[in-house]
């Protein structure tokens, strides 16, 4: 079957279309004949050999896909050959076809295409596990997003809504400012480009505390890091959680004394851990999030779409930070 490969450890530019052996349904798996799988920020990390975990070359990037059950394997209920799913799969999705453990296999709705099926495990999966069960959000909380514009910023922006929060979006140019504002964000910060010194990180420190105002953040979702993490934590609400999702511009060292001061929590979130370790209590999840699917209160955003040999090219778009919303590879 097609697939496209990592061959050898770097970036984007290394991936090439080759064959690899079609799966078949182990004990407990579904094979799936994938229709469009989603380009995520683990897709960048994990051809570098600088995600959690590093898969045996050859191996395809994707961890999220949507298709058509093509087997089924022993002890597997709940699923039969022609169904129409979705699936979180780690990594193998940008292929033709991909064995995925049912426990994180999902029946897709009626009325939503392949494309939108593939763009919302991990998101939304990581969106909801990070406010629900790391930053305990509640109605009347105020939310920060940084990197609102992205894949898991829109999906923060729109449960944050839905949950009763504030939600104050920050993101890097007007452009991206609509789309937060589309996903209904209350007000926006557009922040410039790092590296920032002391009186850029002061500044806009000053404007995250305008913006979210004299309370400050109860949560702040953080899927940027570098120079924006510490002027966003100055923005912090006593008592306020205070989110670790990603790094796409850097780790960031923030000064634990401001920790002390506000009385917050710095939490990580590792979704795909979570779900590992807590598959009832992320299907659980899942479960609320076709709800609020169903209900028109979330809405994967696909922006763009790319052929299985051009996957390379989506998932440079969204290493260098250009991309808004979700890119998707179709099969």
């Amino acid at each position: 079957m097609k697939a496209l490969l990592s061959t050898a450890t770097g970036g984007p530019e290394t991936l090439v279309l080759g064959d690899l052996p079609r799966p078949t349904a182990g004990k407990g798996q579904i094979v799936i004949d994938v229709k469009a799988c989603a380009v995520n920020f683990p897709d960048v990390l994990i051809i570098e050999d600088k995600y959690q975990f590093r898969p045996e070359r050859p191996f395809a990037p994707g961890g999220e896909v949507a298709g058509i059950v093509a087997e089924v394997g022993e002890g597997v209920t709940g699923f039969k050959v022609g169904d129409r799913v979705l699936a979180g799969c780690g990594n193998g999705g940008m292929s033709e076809a991909v064995a995925v453990g049912v426990h994180n296999v999902y029946h897709l709705p009626e009325g939503h295409d392949f494309t939108e099926g593939a763009s919302l495990l991990m998101t939304y999966g990581t969106s909801i596990h990070a406010l629900v069960d790391r930053g305990h959000i509640k109605e009347g909380d105020t939310l920060l997003v940084l990197g609102a514009s992205g894949g898991v910023g829109i999906a923060a922006v729109e449960l944050g809504k839905a949950f009763g929060a504030r939600v104050v979006a920050g993101v890097s140019s007007e452009a991206k400012a609509d789309i937060a504002r589309q996903a209904g964000a209350d007000e926006v910060v557009v922040y410039g480009y790092q590296p920032f010194d002391k009186d850029a990180s002061k500044a806009l420190a000053n404007k995250f505390k305008e913006a979210v105002g004299p309370n400050g953040a109860n949560v702040i979702y953080d899927a940027v890091g570098g120079d924006y993490a510490e002027p966003a934590l100055r923005s912090i609400a006593w008592e306020g959680r205070y989110l670790v999702v990603g790094f796409p511009a850097g780790i960031p060292r923030l000064p634990l004394n401001l920790t002390l001061l506000k009385s917050c929590d710095v939490a990580g979130v590792f979704w795909g851990a979570f779900v590992a370790r807590e598959p009832e209590r992320n299907r659980a999840n899942i479960a609320r999030l076709f709800q609020l699917w169903e209900q028109g209160k979330i809405k994967p955003r696909v922006t763009e779409t790319f052929a299985l040999a051009d996957g390379g090219k989506a998932i440079a778009k969204l290493g260098d930070r250009s991309a808004v919303g979700k890119l998707v590879v179709t099969i």
